[in-house]
C-alpha cells in the first residue's frame, strides 16, 4: 500500500478512535441520549441508552443510507419485541471499527451494504460469526429522459463501455459519490472499473492499470461528488445540467418517488457490482443478542415483510416466491467481480482520488476574529494541519483568513511531483494565523467567489466558511446574495460550506448554504476537542 492510503486509513482509525472515547466518556457521565424517531432511530418517541446491552434490544452498527429502514424497523418491534438501536455509520469507518476490537461490547450486529469490503479485512471478518442478505440494489444509471433520447440509447441494452464512450466524446456528464466515503460511491467505482477493465474474475491491479486510460476519461465527466446520496441528489436537481446519477437503483427509484427526478434507470448490460445488505452477528454478542438476530433476520425473509420492503425502499427482495416491486426491471445482470485483496481495492481508491478524478480547488474562508482567540484559534489550527493528510494530489487548496477584513489570499496545490512541499506550505500558514478584528462573513466570502474566478470547469470547487460568530462588518446577507446572484450560472455552481461553530449564527450559516446550493457542517455536536477536525473531515466527501 502506498504512503497516502496508510496516512488515510491511520486517520480512519484516529477518527473511530476519537468517536468511541467519546461515547464511553458521555456514558460514564450519565444517560446516553439514542437514536429516536426524530434523531434517526426507530422508535415512537424520545428514549434514553447507555449503550448497555438489554434483553430485547439489538445495538446495531448500521450503514447510513439504511436510515430509510426506520419504519420497518418499527414494525418490527411490534411483530417481533425486538428494538433495533442503530448507529448509522459509513462503511469504511464501520469496518475500520470492527478491525480495531472496539466495536466488540458496544455493539451486537453490523448492517453494512455490502461485507464485500469487510472481508478483505481479516481482523474485521473474524468478529462476525453469520451474515444473512435481506435485500438487495445492483448499482445502476440514472439519466435524464433527454439525454436517452439524445444519445439513441435503448436502456436494456447499455453497456458501460456505451457510457464510457459517451463521456469521453463529451456527450454525457454525471454526479457520484465519495467512493472513499460512501459504499454506493465505491460499489459504482468498482462497478465502472470492472466494467471498462473486461476482468473476468476478482479486480487485480493489472486489470486497474491496463483501464487507467479509459477510467480517466470517464471520470473527467463527473460534475458532482458528494459525501452522501441525498445531497448529491439535491445538488443534481439545482443544476439542471448534470445529465445523470451514479447510484444504487434503489437510490434512483426513491429520488423519482420523493424528488420527482424523473430518471431512467439503467442497469448496464455487460455487469454491475450489487448490495445485498446482511445483518451480521458479532461474535462478541451474548447469545440473548445472537437469538435477537436470527429472528430479526427470519422476519425481514418472511413474504409479506419481503414485498413491503421492495415496495417501500424499491430493493430487490432475496426471497425468490417474491416478485420484485413494479418499476424494478426483471431481466438479470451478471454481478462483476469485486476486488480480491485490500491492496487492490486501497489501490483502486488511491487512483481514483489523485489520478482518475477531475482535482478539487477549494478556498477556506476562516474566520480569525478577535473572538477567535485562544483555545478556539488552536482548535482551528489543530484541525487544518491534520487535514492535511486528506488532501489529493492536483489540489488546490487557498486559505482566506479574515477579520474585519480578508487578511490574506494563499493558494498552494499539492504537486504529484513534490507533494510535501504544498502540504508543507499550507501548515505554514495555517500556524502562522491570528486572531484580530470584527467579523466580515459576507465581503469574505464575495473575495473567495472573486479568486476562483472563471476557472471551474476542469475542478470541483467549493468554499468551505468557518466561523465563530455572526456578520459585523462588511458587506450585508442581502448585499452578498445580490453579489451572488449576479453571477453567470457556472460560477454559481460553488457552493459554500459552512461550519457552525463557537456561537455562530445557524440560521445566517443556514441561509448561506441554502443560496449557495451547500450543506451546514456542525462542528459543536459534541463540543470536544475534535469536532472542527471531524467537520472538515466530513466535508471532504463533497470536494
Amino acid at each position: 500500500m502506498t504512503g497516502r492510503p496508510r496516512r488515510r486509513l491511520r486517520r480512519l482509525r484516529r477518527r473511530v478512535t476519537r468517536s468511541l472515547a467519546s461515547l464511553l466518556a458521555v456514558a460514564a457521565l450519565g444517560p446516553l441520549a439514542a437514536c429516536s424517531a426524530s434523531d434517526g432511530g426507530p422508535s415512537g418517541g424520545p428514549t434514553k441508552d447507555d449503550g448497555a446491552p438489554r434483553p430485547g434490544t439489538l445495538r446495531v452498527l448500521a450503514s447510513s443510507e439504511l436510515s430509510d429502514m426506520k419504519p420497518l424497523l418499527d414494525q418490527a418491534r411490534k411483530a417481533t419485541g425486538i428494538t433495533v438501536r442503530p448507529t448509522w455509520t459509513g462503511t469504511l469507518d464501520a469496518v475500520e471499527l470492527l478491525g480495531s476490537g472496539k466495536a466488540d461490547g458496544a455493539y451486537d450486529a453490523v448492517w453494512l451494504s455490502s461485507n464485500d469490503y469487510l472481508r478483505l479485512h481479516p481482523d474485521a471478518a473474524r468478529r462476525i460469526t453469520s451474515e444473512t442478505p435481506l435485500m438487495a440494489s445492483p448499482v445502476a444509471l440514472g439519466v435524464r429522459p433527454a439525454a436517452v433520447q439524445r444519445l439513441g440509447w435503448k436502456p436494456s441494452d447499455v453497456t458501460w463501455s456505451q457510457v464510457h464512450r459517451a463521456v469521453a466524446e463529451g456527450r454525457l456528464t454525471y454526479g457520484m459519490t465519495d467512493p472513499a466515503r460512501s459504499n454506493s460511491g465505491f460499489s459504482a467505482l468498482v462497478s465502472v472499473a470492472s466494467g471498462l477493465s473486461g476482468a473476468q474474475s476478482a479486480l487485480t491491479d493489472a486489470d486497474v492499470r491496463g483501464a487507467s486510460g479509459k477510467l480517466k476519461e470517464f471520470f473527467a465527466g463527473q460534475r458532482l461528488t458528494s459525501g452522501s446520496s441525498g445531497w448529491l441528489a439535491t445538488a443534481y436537481a439545482r443544476r439542471g445540467t448534470v445529465d445523470a446519477l451514479i447510484n444504487y437503483e434503489s437510490v434512483l427509484l426513491s429520488l423519482n418517488r420523493d424528488r420527482r427526478t424523473g430518471l431512467t434507470v439503467i442497469r448496464p448490460r455487460d455487469g454491475v457490482v450489487t448490495a445485498d445488505y446482511p445483518l451480521s452477528t458479532l461474535s462478541a454478542a451474548a447469545p440473548e443478542a445472537k437469538d435477537s438476530v436470527r429472528a430479526l433476520t427470519a422476519y425481514f425473509r418472511t413474504p409479506a415483510v419481503q414485498r413491503q420492503l421492495t415496495r417501500q425502499t424499491f430493493r430487490r427482495p432475496v426471497v425468490p416466491s417474491v416478485r420484485p416491486a413494479a418499476p424494478l426491471a426483471a431481466e438479470a445482470r451478471r454481478e462483476l467481480p469485486f476486488p480480491g485483496s485490500r491492496s487492490v481495492a486501497d489501490g483502486l481508491l488511491h487512483s481514483y482520488e489523485n489520478k482518475l478524478r477531475r482535482p478539487s480547488r477549494t478556498v477556506y474562508v476562516l474566520d480569525t476574529s478577535g473572538s477567535m482567540q485562544g483555545e478556539r484559534l488552536r482548535q482551528l489550527k489543530a484541525a487544518l494541519t491534520g487535514l492535511t493528510g486528506d488532501f489529493r494530489e492536483r489540489e488546490e487548496v487557498t486559505l482566506l483568513p479574515f477579520g474585519s477584513s480578508v487578511k490574506q489570499v494563499r493558494t498552494h496545490t499539492v504537486d504529484p511531483a513534490d507533494p510535501q512541499r504544498g502540504l508543507a506550505a499550507i501548515k505554514a500558514d495555517t500556524a502562522a494565523l491570528t486572531a484580530s478584528g470584527e467579523t466580515a462573513i459576507y465581503s469574505s466570502l464575495r473575495s473567495a467567489y472573486e479568486h476562483l474566478g472563471n476557472g471551474t470547469k476542469s475542478a470541483f470547487t467549493s468554499v468551505v466558511l468557518m466561523t465563530d460568530g455572526e456578520n459585523t462588518a462588511g458587506a450585508t446577507a442581502d448585499g452578498f446574495a445580490s453579489y451572488y446572484r449576479s453571477l453567470p450560472a457556472a460560477r454559481q455552481n460553488t457552493p459554500v460550506f459552512p461550519v457552525v461553530f463557537g456561537d455562530s449564527d445557524r440560521g445566517e450559516l443556514d441561509r448561506i448554504a441554502a443560496l449557495t446550493g451547500g450543506r451546514v457542517f456542525d462542528a459543536t455536536k459534541d463540543q470536544g476537542p475534535g469536532s472542527l477536525d471531524g467537520a472538515f473531515e466530513e466535508i471532504r466527501g463533497y470536494q
